[in-house]
């Protein structure tokens, strides 16, 4: 056990991650050595910051911090805190529960931990961040909590009402980021597009993206967690006006059916989803969308499921992701709808959904092959080095397999030519 070390360990999303980042950069500060997600627990002090979306996510939370309540009581650390949404939700419940956690935090007044560890908040480094991924590439967290009133989302109950940060403030942050030497910027918050409305009384996402895309340095920014009622289509100006900005976007569409799009309370029809994705296409050619869907909500029948099927066999998405519902507690369809469907069925249905998937990105990924792509360089593995196009976010989407070259060096852009392809990662040589 070593003295004056604290490892973080961070489940969930990478919301989440920032928030471990800016907690680490005021550790370092105050003196602490940091460790993030170590393979071995060495420190004195642990700090596990929770997911509670779903019931898988607060399962997996519950049970860390068990296991470090166990090494508590054992003597193999000295003091366990717990923070994140879990804790926000919960926190009455699991101080009851697990007393063996020193303190638990919310959501947002994890500051509060530096003050009982005996130390300052120091604000000169608000905007300082500990980079916990590769060098060249971090998450930058746009907005806190969520307005909307979907039906089966607890991430309202837990993070309150949409709160945007200023530019000014996300501009700084993204300048002290390049000066580190990040190049590529994942742009992040529950609700890209909503981005603007509670503190400048309109949408400003795409002149948020401009003034991002103006500071020299920035080489690649990405758009994650768009929400598709009531898009801001100039956007799709800044997407396809501005070369830094990757041809790509996150929306989450969750359904095509009228039937289940009422009942999930998404506040668009499946003929406004059909046209938008249009649009979006039209106004930026080659782009690439990620979506994600989900199966097995209160009220899906098998005609729903069927027509969600043929939506995305037709619609072509080149990324995608899929989840069963989950029955929350606090949301809406946990109050007001009977979750009928079991879960073999849901994970039928699943399943069912990525093997179309899995087709179509086989299909798309094989169209590649012999095309000549800007890849970023991530890591260097035994037998390859492994990048990424600007069509692929990190952890979520596919990678670029680049044969061994001397020339290649990580954090470093390179022109690829791809060489072959399966449904879910690409290979490529370097490109003289």
């Amino acid at each position: 056990m070593k003295k004056n070390r604290v490892d973080i360990i961070t489940l969930g999303c990478s919301k989440n991650l920032v928030d471990s980042e800016l907690l680490m950069k005021q550790l370092l500060a105050s003196g602490y050595t940091v460790s993030h997600d170590p393979e071995q627990i060495e420190g004195e002090i642990v700090v596990v910051n929770t997911c509670g979306f779903i019931a898988d996510a607060k399962e997996e939370s519950i049970n860390t911090i068990l296991n470090f309540a166990q090494a508590k009581q054992d003597r193999k650390i000295n003091k366990l805190f717990v923070m994140g949404c879990l804790t926000e939700r919960y926190m009455k419940e699991l101080q009851l529960e697990i007393p063996e956690v020193d303190k638990f935090y919310g959501k947002f007044n994890w500051k509060e931990l530096m003050q009982d560890l005996g130390k300052s908040y120091l604000q000169d480094y608000a905007l300082c961040r500990e980079i916990t991924t590769p060098n060249h590439y971090a998450y930058l967290k746009i907005a806190e909590g969520c307005n909307r009133t979907c039906s089966y989302c607890s991430i309202p109950v837990m993070t309150g009402k949409y709160q945007s940060r200023s530019m000014e403030e996300i501009v700084g942050e993204v300048e002290n980021l390049v000066a580190e030497g990040v190049k590529e910027f994942q742009v992040i918050a529950q609700d890209l597009t909503y981005y603007g409305l509670d503190r400048y009384k309109k949408m400003m996402l795409p002149e948020l993206v401009e003034r991002i895309s103006d500071v020299p340095g920035v080489k690649w920014i990405r758009l994650h967690y768009a929400y598709p009622a009531k898009f801001p289509f100039d956007l799709l100006r800044v997407m396809r006006e501005r070369d830094n900005v990757c041809k790509y976007l996150d929306i989450a569409l969750q359904h095509v059916s009228d039937n289940v799009l009422t009942k999930m309370r998404r506040n668009i029809s499946k003929q406004e989803t059909l046209d938008l994705i249009e649009t979006i296409r039209k106004e930026v050619p080659g782009i690439h969308l990620r979506t994600t869907l989900m199966v097995g909500h209160p009220g899906e029948s098998e005609q729903d499921f069927k027509e969600l099927i043929t939506f995305v066999k037709e619609t072509r998405f080149e990324r995608m992701g899929a989840f069963p519902y989950s029955n929350e507690d606090g949301t809406y369809a946990y109050k007001h709808y009977n979750d009928e469907i079991s879960d073999e069925e849901k994970q039928n249905r699943m399943d069912e959904l990525m093997a179309v998937q899995e087709k179509l990105s086989s299909e798309l990924n094989e169209s590649k092959i012999g095309c000549i792509f800007e890849v970023i360089i991530d890591r260097e593995e035994t037998e390859y080095y492994v990048g990424r196009t600007e069509f692929d976010s990190p952890e979520v989407d596919p990678e670029v397999l680049v044969k061994k070259d001397d020339r290649i060096h990580v954090g470093e852009f390179y022109k690829v030519k791809i060489t072959g392809s399966q449904p879910f990662e690409l290979f490529g040589e370097l490109y003289c």
